[in-house]
């Protein structure tokens, strides 16, 4: 969140001085000669001072945060971050979340689950659907003569069975070899015609619900078929909302939009894109709705924002490595630890002769290179002769440290599998004895120092008006 700073060039004036605006939505103020009407603070100001933050400002007190931020921005596009191709993609694939879902509406959505149901009726024919079970013996491929005679034997005896009064889905538990169905009793579901093999669907359809087949051979196998229900596709509305839902997991809305632009790309002519017709009705959709207009404004202004900040402050900082040291010179008393830390690794080898070796390898380098010389000198191969932990380690992050450095007595040091013997290397610091100690907590600190000189040379850059008469209006208002 952008910080508070203090206004140091804050120049306030009178209303008569601002420039002409509406009276429904009058200018609150102008930042560096862009005039912003109330509606945007207000939009602005709304959105981020919801129930839910915790940090709620008055309306005085963001008035700051708000001109800081489009004091930002306005840098950014004096540095033509706007006019850069990463910028220009990234915003329009921001934008375009917004803009594409509004060339689909419901009766588009409605026409393509009519379309969804004809085809599937379509599909399915005159004959309708049929819920049957089956049961199966499987004939190889290139299946001997005797195990032609084995399944035709199995599949006589189970219809004898059947016949003398045997439970069909029992029995297609215990002896159907289609795994799938057998598990459900033989059942299949309702299926279609074109959906089974030719010599299945025939015998299928053939039959009434009740009724159960004779023995017949397909390309599978021979089958034993019961028929248990057969029904038309029931009307458009039965399965209207199961459509709707089919559509929303396909990414129906998306397939229309690209057959729309598409189209109307087409009919506009070539030198039209769809990227320029997603541009026009982002610019009509924000010409007559205000949330749309600042909702597209904020992806804008913020991915401005982000781009400015990074490359003036917070990737300048982390980088700096003489900046960062000067800042923790400055600023020592500032790091201190509430108790002593040590600074090394804890190690793991198998071969009492590493435990030097690993010490004799990194004594002279700095901390920071450490890990690049233990892992080229000891794993650089398939043999893996070292595991080993770097860090600044408190009592209680490590147990092996715990009990060498810190002389914890009753810690209970988990083995390493394949690596038996345990070692340190390192020292005790009291405090940190450089920036690279307390990397995180200087960057940070270095990046919001360079962030109030950059707000301050910012307030003195360009010229910042408030009209304070109507800012008491903010939230006030028909």
């Amino acid at each position: 969140m952008i910080k508070l700073i203090a206004a140091a060039c804050l120049a306030v004036v009178p209303c008569t001085v601002l420039h002409a605006q509406s009276n429904a939505d009058p200018i609150i103020m102008t930042i560096a000669g862009v005039d912003v009407p109330r509606s945007e603070f207000e939009y602005s100001y709304n959105k981020n001072n919801t129930e839910g933050v915790i940090d709620k400002k008055s309306v005085e007190e963001y008035v700051d945060l708000f001109i800081n931020y489009k004091l930002k921005v306005q840098a950014a596009l004096d540095a033509r971050i706007d006019t850069t191709t990463a910028f220009r993609q990234e915003f329009a694939q921001y934008r375009d979340q917004q803009v594409r879902p509004t060339f689909v509406t419901d009766a588009d959505m409605l026409e393509e689950a009519h379309n969804v149901y004809n085809q599937t009726k379509e599909s399915i024919g005159p004959d309708g659907l049929v819920s049957a079970g089956h049961i199966l013996m499987l004939i190889p491929q290139k299946a001997t003569d005797e195990q032609q005679r084995e399944a035709k034997r199995r599949i006589d005896s189970v219809y004898t069975a059947l016949k003398a009064g045997a439970d069909f889905e029992a029995l297609a538990k215990q002896v159907s070899q289609d795994p799938g169905s057998a598990r459900r009793g033989g059942m299949l579901g309702w299926f279609s015609r074109h959906q089974m093999v030719k010599e299945f669907e025939d015998v299928a359809f053939a039959l009434q619900p009740g009724e159960m087949s004779k023995p017949f051979l397909s390309p599978y196998g021979w089958h034993i078929i019961l028929m248990k229900e057969r029904k038309q596709l029931e009307p458009f509305e039965f399965h209207h909302e199961n459509i709707m839902k089919f559509l929303e997991q396909r990414g129906a809305r998306e397939a229309i939009i690209d057959r729309k632009l598409s189209a109307q790309a087409k009919a506009a002519g070539a030198d039209v894109t769809q990227e320029q017709l997603l541009e026009q009705r982002a610019d009509s959709l924000s010409a007559v709705d205000a949330e749309m207009r600042y909702l597209i404004k904020e992806y804008h202004d913020g991915l401005l924002l982000y781009e400015i900040s990074n490359s003036t402050i917070w990737d300048k900082a982390a980088k700096d490595e003489a900046a960062l040291a000067t800042f923790f010179k400055k600023n020592k008393k500032k790091y201190q630890w509430d108790a002593p830390r040590f600074k090394g690794i804890a190690y793991h080898v198998k071969e009492q002769s590493d435990v030097k070796a690993v010490v004799n390898c990194i004594k002279k380098l700095k901390f920071e290179d450490w890990n690049e010389a233990l892992r080229t000198t000891f794993n650089n191969d398939s043999v893996l002769r070292i595991r080993a932990e770097k860090g600044l380690f408190k009592q209680g992050d490590n147990k092996l440290i715990d009990r060498e450095c810190f002389k914890v007595a009753d810690v209970q040091v988990d083995s390493v599998k394949g690596f038996p013997i345990d070692a340190v290397y390192g020292k005790m610091l009291k405090k940190p004895q450089d920036y690279t100690d307390v990397r995180g907590l200087v960057t940070a600190d270095l990046q919001d120092e360079m962030e109030r000189y950059w707000v301050a040379d910012l307030r003195k850059k360009y010229p910042v008006i408030i009209n304070k008469e109507i800012l008491k209006t903010v939230n006030k208002h028909e």
